[in-house]
């Protein structure tokens, strides 16, 4: 049971990612309403809006039946570990919840601050599924959490980048529903003004949120790792995971002047989707071992 649940885990994971970029491709398509105002059934001459929307809805219809079944087996067969019954728990309510909200931007019109929640629900239900497969991985070749107490001061760091981070990825899905990604058509900069210009218009100001938020991300990030290094460096999990993270980072912070320079060219938009979903999949590990530690402690 326990290979089959790994295999599974994977499959999940897998899925989840792909939910994460099908949604992110909608929205930076204009597909939304591809099918129409039909859900769960799809009207509408055959288009490329229409196959991406429908793609989407049966991918994630998809990945709603195997989380669902991860998680009733996760509870069954691997239940007594600590964290497995909320992350299980988390993982289909979140992923159900983000198809309600997808559901009801269909069927009636929402504003753009309530559709910018969807991708980051969907987040929190990958990081959830995330975690579940390497604790199943975890059942073999257990990593003993007891040798790593991780301090307080960085533990508060983790938690208080895990919640800014979901502040980072709600602006950024702002910008795309609010049309926003074009606002400001130079980096870092908006049109080379200064980012304490008061004459921006609405969508700039939402451009240069963004911007400013994930520049606080990375900064943040970055005087983690200096903080790690000094008191981790004989640790490879802290070190070479949150080096990982940091590379995420930098290159998540590349990625969205590229979009800018490229003009929004959906390759470069994908991937930025990407890596920061996989940047809040490690983050979230770090969380739970922070949880780990804290537990040891006491």
């Amino acid at each position: 049971m326990i290979k089959f649940l790994k295999s599974l885990s994977v499959i999940a994971s897998t899925i989840m990612v792909l939910v994460l970029l099908g949604g992110a491709l909608v929205t930076k398509t204009g597909s939304g309403m591809g099918c129409g105002a039909n859900w769960p059934i799809c009207e509408g001459e055959l288009s490329a809006e229409l196959i991406i929307e429908l793609s989407h809805r049966l991918v994630s219809g998809a990945a709603g039946i195997i989380v669902l079944i991860l998680s009733v087996l996760s509870w069954k067969v691997v239940g007594h570990i600590r964290e497995v019954k909320f992350l299980s728990f988390v993982s289909i309510f979140f992923l159900v919840l983000q198809g309600l909200i997808g559901a009801a931007a269909v069927l009636w019109s929402q504003s753009d601050f309530v559709l910018a929640l969807h991708f980051g629900i969907s987040l929190i239900s990958f990081a959830a599924v995330f975690l579940l497969t390497l604790l199943i991985f975890e059942i073999d070749q257990k990593f003993d959490a007891s040798s790593l107490i991780i301090t307080k001061g960085i533990r508060r760091h983790f938690y208080g980048l895990f919640i800014y981070t979901l502040l980072v990825v709600y602006t950024g899905a702002l910008v795309r529903h609010a049309h926003s990604s074009l606002a400001c058509r130079s980096w870092p900069f908006c049109d080379n003004r200064t980012p304490f210009n008061f004459e921006f218009h609405f969508t700039q100001w939402i451009q240069m949120g963004h911007r400013f938020a994930a520049g606080l991300a990375f900064i943040w990030t970055l005087y983690l790792m200096v903080k790690i290094y000094q008191q981790y460096k004989h640790n490879r999990v802290m070190l070479w995971g949150w080096a990982s993270a940091s590379f995420l980072m930098v290159a998540q912070v590349a990625l969205g002047a590229l979009v800018i320079f490229t003009k929004v060219n959906l390759a470069a938009a994908l991937f930025h989707a990407l890596v920061i979903s996989i940047f809040f999949g490690v983050l979230s590990y770090f969380v739970l071992l922070s949880s780990r530690s804290a537990k040891y402690e006491r």
